[in-house]
């Protein structure tokens, strides 16, 4: 099982706070779990989560590239943090 969360912003657009996904027979990895949120959800998913400065975590550790994920993980959206 997986348990994907939406964090702030990204939690209002999607008007979803998290999904728990059942753990596929095959290798997944963040990219590859990104693009199917993405094709069963549709455009508006696609154009929130694939936006340039989003913030990705696995297992509460901010990830910049792709990674591959085990059963059990949690990954978390964020937007981007702005400060002053």
């Amino acid at each position: 099982m997986l348990k994907v969360l939406f964090f702030a912003r990204i939690r209002e657009e999607l008007a979803c706070s998290g999904l728990e996904l059942h753990w596929p027979d095959t290798r997944l990895d963040l990219y590859t779990l990104q693009e199917q949120l993405c094709a069963e959800h549709g455009q508006s998913w696609r154009d929130i989560l694939t936006q340039d400065n989003m913030i990705r975590a696995v297992n509460q550790k901010v990830v910049t590239d792709n990674c591959e994920l085990n059963d059990g993980d949690e990954i978390a959206f964020f937007p981007p943090v702005t400060g002053g």
